[in-house]
């Protein structure tokens, strides 16, 4: 048996998709380690009885402020040399990475110390992150066709789905939620660390919105507000079962990250996408949106159009025609489960 270092954080899509490919890595590894920050990645992972977690310092690329990204070079190094340290102590066989800015120092550690790397990329263009990563990578796993031209290390994996998703309870999902099971319900998603606006529009529409539906709303943590109530409304800041709300769940309305909108696309669940705008992001979810607009997979709300009187229009729209989604599921233009491709990936890079 083998050890295997895992690495990505920063937002729940550098980070879920491990927890997907688990159950594949446990018949291949008897040692899995996570290197990560305090942050999201530690709350997620360390918990996990199966996975030692070593906690590294990381930083990230500040757009907006110029002159804080002078010392970045050095903390660079700092990280580096620690990675370095902790790979050397647990001697992985090979390193998995999903991207974002935490990842960077173990990937060039493990580059230096010739340990093979596999990187996942979700989204239909490279971030800056997974551009550094690409250059010292074995190789190079995608879930879109098009983000593998010119690149000759990209393979066109799939995105890795989570093997629970598939095993939801209506039964726990209503008494989870204490919603009317008579009520079509539409689970409201902005994202592992929120999005207060789409959540300020979420709570303006819930007196008309309730009147119809149910609505899960997945807040994000601490960034729910708890005196808001509705009949009909349950306010989630995370939720680590979310399998059972999706089986009572008819239609999504959520951000547009590529392992969220995959995992809908494997449920078969008709989605409207609200993606951050380019204010907030590098234009990532906007590029992923606009993907799955063209094939008809996905309706889209930019969010400079956001407001209470669209939002329920487009959800009203989408319900109506939820059964013509759900035909257009059945022959999908990309992969839906590429867990196991991956997997196939990471043990192939061991070999070389």
């Amino acid at each position: 048996m083998k050890t295997i270092v895992l690495t990505g954080g920063g937002t729940g899509g550098h980070i879920i998709p491990h927890l997907s490919l688990l159950p594949y890595l446990k018949k291949h590894f008897n040692k899995i380690y996570y290197l990560g920050t305090s942050g999201l990645e530690k709350e997620i992972i360390s918990p996990i009885k199966d996975i030692t977690f070593f906690e590294i310092p990381a930083t990230k690329l500040q757009r907006d402020k110029f002159f804080k990204n002078f010392t970045l070079p050095f903390k660079l190094i700092k990280s580096v040399n620690k990675c370095k340290k902790i790979l050397k102590q647990i001697k992985p066989d090979v390193i998995f990475s999903k991207g974002g800015f935490v990842s960077v120092p173990v990937c060039l550690a493990g580059k230096f110390l010739k340990i093979p790397i596999v990187s996942h990329e979700s989204d239909l263009s490279l971030g800056l992150s997974n551009k550094i990563i690409y250059k010292v990578c074995t190789t190079f796993c995608t879930t879109f066709l098009p983000t593998t031209q010119n690149l000759p290390k990209a393979i066109y994996t799939g995105a890795p789905i989570r093997k629970e998703l598939f095993c939801g309870s209506k039964e726990i999902g209503y008494n989870q939620t204490q919603l009317n099971n008579q009520k079509p319900t539409v689970m409201i998603i902005g994202g592992s660390t929120g999005a207060l606006m789409l959540n300020k529009i979420i709570y303006q529409t819930l007196p008309e919105l309730t009147k119809t539906y149910n609505v899960i709303h997945i807040v994000g943590k601490n960034k729910g507000d708890k005196s808001i109530t509705h009949p009909n409304y349950c306010q989630i800041e995370y939720c680590s079962n979310i399998q059972h709300l999706f089986a009572i769940t008819d239609i999504v309305v959520s951000r547009a990250g590529s392992n969220a909108i995959c995992e809908f696309l494997a449920l078969k669940k008709p989605m409207l996408l609200i993606p951050l705008p380019l204010t907030a992001s590098r234009g990532d979810q906007i590029e992923n949106a606009n993907y799955f607009k063209k094939q008809n997979l996905a309706l889209v709300l930019n969010q400079e159009q956001l407001n209470p009187k669209i939002l329920i229009e487009k959800i009203n729209y989408l319900y109506k025609n939820k059964t013509m989604f759900i035909q257009n599921y059945s022959n999908p233009t990309i992969k839906l489960n590429g867990t196991e491709n991956i997997l196939q990936e990471i043990l192939k890079a061991i070999k070389k």
